[in-house]
């Protein structure tokens, strides 16, 4: 396992969201909030799984991804427009790195 990469590709996606969320009206504090805790929680989760060389640690991070996934596809919608469309496709290319990495990680 290359433990490093996925922090890297990680933190690359990470250090483009954040600021864009931390953009997010305040009205819409409490989805801004959990995305937030949800993107950190990551890292916690990516560094266990690093440490205890468990599957279902792997497939815990892969979870989170797809949880993730899921509010890039939310804050994105047409109804909501807190993401654009742009700003989504960038994170979703940036998470499919690391989705890949963390794949090749389960298949072993």
């Amino acid at each position: 396992m290359n433990n490093l990469l996925i922090i890297e590709k990680y933190e690359e996606f990470v250090n483009y969201i954040y600021p864009v969320i931390q953009n997010v009206d305040r009205k819409h504090g409490y989805i801004k909030q959990k995305f937030i805790d949800l993107i950190f929680q990551q890292v916690d989760i990516f560094y266990k799984a690093i440490k205890s060389n468990q599957k279902s640690r792997l497939y815990e991070a892969d979870g989170n991804l797809a949880t993730i996934r899921f509010y890039l596809r939310f804050l994105a919608n047409e109804k909501r427009k807190l993401l654009s469309k742009k700003q989504q496709q960038v994170c979703e290319i940036k998470l499919a790195e690391v989705g890949s990495i963390l794949n090749s990680w389960i298949k072993k």
